[in-house]
């Protein structure tokens, strides 16, 4: 309720605002977002286990990406929709067709804001939920957002409530949706430093999963819907940035109850750690080095066959990422949260990587990585160590509406890595890439 009294308390001071301004002015842009995307891939992905599919360790692909977008402001309000389409070449008809983003946003002279509708959102270093663009289709939340920014203070409150359909019998249970939680409460606080180039920022989520089915025998009758369990996720985010030198340093902690299909809802303690430094002599060439922790669960088998498995835990250790963007972590590739071991097995990462980077002008960057992963826990009698990976990637900008990047990974996985995969091209998988943005602004009109 209290949430309810801020969101009517700033809609009143921001339409007061606009009714008394004399200088209104309106303002509306439509552009397009088109992406190519190609990638050639040789092994590391998962294969099909079917014997009437040939297996071959390497696939080549073309994604399309169309979005339209339609922005509109005026003092105190702004709205903002983009419809998108992702299909890939030679594909029949028309893939997804969505609205990737459609919200309203009102804002009060003193700083207050409320935000409502469908948003990409991303927060500090987009470790825990960001937009994950690299994906193509990248990740959208229906939310509504209010909070307060202004004197070095930054404070959101996002709320969501989801929903398969809107029944009125049974329609509270929620499964397989855009977003895998039920309802979502995250708190994100941030304060820059005056005069100190140092930012901090603290976050808190909890997150309502279903963890229930839609027969009786699910059926909670208190609160007229099916089972739902709660995760935690709370921690803070520290960045310090001069002219040289980048620091940045991340600590996250998950605690509540894990979903699984089979087990229903399983307790759940794992954390994450993260360090990053970049050394910058000049603005042309530099170099990154840093080191992440995600925990992990011990090697617990099955005792039906023997195999990697997660059955006999009272308790998942195994960090989730959840909405970040994880490619910029963990490797282009990105083996361990993009693609998942077999049998839910979950022994974490460690991930320590070095590279530098080079810009000689505002046109061109490039940048190549090394990654040393390993897993967190003991994993029966192997070695720890995954394998190296060398990233390598490139950018160039045409003009302020084209731009093309590209980039070549190399795997050189271990035992450890075929094992927790079981797959042999797992250990020496390759991956190239490229992507081709064209982005114009088609009118932009003012009355």
């Amino acid at each position: 309720m209290k949430v309810c009294r801020v969101m009517l308390l700033l809609l009143a001071s921001t339409t007061s605002w606009a009714q008394t301004d004399s200088s209104k002015v309106n303002q509306l842009s439509v552009g397009l977002d088109l992406m190519t995307h190609g990638e050639i891939c040789g092994g590391g992905m998962p294969r099909s286990e079917s014997k009437d599919i040939e297996k071959e360790d390497r696939s080549n692909f073309l994604l399309g990406r169309v979005r339209i977008n339609a922005d509109y402001q005026r003092r105190g309000l702004q709205v903002h929709a983009v419809i998108q389409n992702k299909s890939v070449w030679g594909a029949n008809g028309n893939q997804t067709l969505n609205l990737y983003e459609g919200w309203a946003k009102m804002t009060a002279k003193n700083g207050l804001f409320a935000q409502l509708g469908r948003v990409a959102l991303s927060y500090d270093d987009e470790r825990i939920i960001g937009p994950n663009d690299f994906a193509v289709a990248s990740n959208t939340h229906d939310v509504a957002r209010v909070g307060y920014e202004g004197h070095g203070h930054k404070a959101h409150v996002i709320l969501a409530y989801n929903q398969n359909s809107g029944n009125v019998y049974n329609g509270t249970y929620y499964v397989d949706g855009a977003q895998p939680y039920k309802n979502m409460q995250t708190v994100w606080y941030h304060y820059d430093v005056p005069n100190f180039p140092l930012g901090v920022s603290l976050l808190f989520m909890n997150m309502g999963l279903q963890a229930g089915t839609n027969n009786l025998k699910d059926w909670d009758y208190k609160t007229n819907s099916a089972r739902t369990v709660y995760q935690q996720m709370f921690g803070g985010y520290v960045n310090y940035n001069s002219n040289h030198l980048t620091l940045e340093g991340s600590y996250y902690r998950q605690t509540g109850k894990f979903v699984t299909k089979k087990m229903g809802a399983t307790k759940i303690d794992a954390w994450m750690a993260s360090v990053k430094a970049t050394v910058a002599p000049t603005d042309k060439y530099g170099l990154t080095v840093g080191y992440d922790y995600l925990s992990g669960d011990d090697f617990v088998p099955d005792l039906y066959g023997g195999k990697f498995g997660m059955p006999n835990h009272e308790v998942f250790h195994g960090f989730a990422p959840l909405y970040g963007s994880n490619k910029k972590f963990y490797g282009i590739m990105d083996y361990f949260y993009e693609s998942a071991y077999v049998h839910g097995f979950t022994p974490g990462l460690q991930n320590l990587f070095i590279g530098p980077y080079y810009k000689p002008n505002a046109k061109f960057a490039c940048s190549a990585t090394y990654h040393y992963m390993a897993v967190a826990t003991k994993v029966s009698d192997l070695n720890k160590t995954l394998g190296h990976c060398i990233d390598i990637q490139a950018s160039y900008q045409f003009s302020k509406d084209i731009a093309i990047s590209a980039g070549y990974t190399q795997m050189m996985g271990t035992e450890t890595m075929k094992r927790l995969k079981q797959d042999d091209s797992s250990q020496q998988a390759r991956w190239g890439w490229f992507s081709l943005i064209i982005s114009p602004s088609l009118f932009t009109t003012k009355w």
